[in-house]
């Protein structure tokens, strides 16, 4: 009669990735940390925003904070023990994401600012007046 068929779904498995890199851009409104093989493969990323921060209260060290620890968790799956590090942006959650990037358990072995400081090019916008 009616026989379902039941299908095995192949779970894809998880590679083993030792050593990373930690990329972490912390802008004026938000922090957004992705962690990548050396390569340049995205393993896991998290952000301010995408853990629920809303507003003003994204661009706080707390918010990255939270961010980096969730990244890190999700990063340990894939058997990360080491990071470099690579920092971009103006912004207050640079220095707190790493510390809980470190507080996750990983060594981190190089912090790199990699924000781009522009040698005179474009005219910048008008001053902003509060």
């Amino acid at each position: 009669m009616n026989e379902k068929k039941k299908t095995k779904t192949k779970t894809k498995a998880k590679r083993k990735v030792t050593n990373g890199i930690a990329h972490v851009v912390s802008s004026f409104n938000n922090t957004i940390i992705s962690i990548s093989d050396e390569n340049g493969n995205v393993l896991a990323w998290s952000s301010a925003g995408h853990k629920g921060f809303k507003g003003s209260r994204k661009s706080t060290p707390f918010a990255a904070q939270i961010a980096a620890e969730d990244v890190g968790n999700k990063a340990k799956e894939y058997g990360l023990k080491t990071l470099k590090v690579e920092v971009s942006g103006p912004g207050s959650g640079r220095e707190s994401a790493l510390r809980s990037l470190q507080s996750v358990g990983y060594i981190i072995t190089s912090i790199k600012d990699v924000t781009p400081i522009p040698h005179n090019g474009c005219r910048p916008r008008k001053r902003r007046r509060v």
